[in-house]
């Protein structure tokens, strides 16, 4: 009987363990899949500032070597007629 018993308790010893080991590991594995999520939002973050500031310098160059839109006087319009 004592043989019976202390082998009961070692399979529960065994399955808490086992048990405990595996919330560690999802514990782990949730951690690493946390800091992975936050380096690629990040990398998303900077990716869409340089994407901005590219687009403003653009729109700024852009808008450099435009001609200058010149506007009719409205009497020199009205002369020609």
């Amino acid at each position: 009987m004592a043989t019976q018993e202390s082998e009961a308790r070692a399979i529960a010893t065994k399955a808490r363990a086992e048990a405990n080991f595996k919330k560690e590991e999802r514990t782990r594995e949730g951690a690493k899949a946390m800091q992975e999520y936050q380096a690629n939002g990040r990398a998303v973050r900077e990716q869409m500032a340089r994407l901005k500031a590219l687009r403003l310098a653009k729109e700024a160059a852009d808008a450099a070597a435009a001609p200058p839109v010149q506007l009719e006087n409205k009497k020199a319009h009205r002369a020609k007629r």
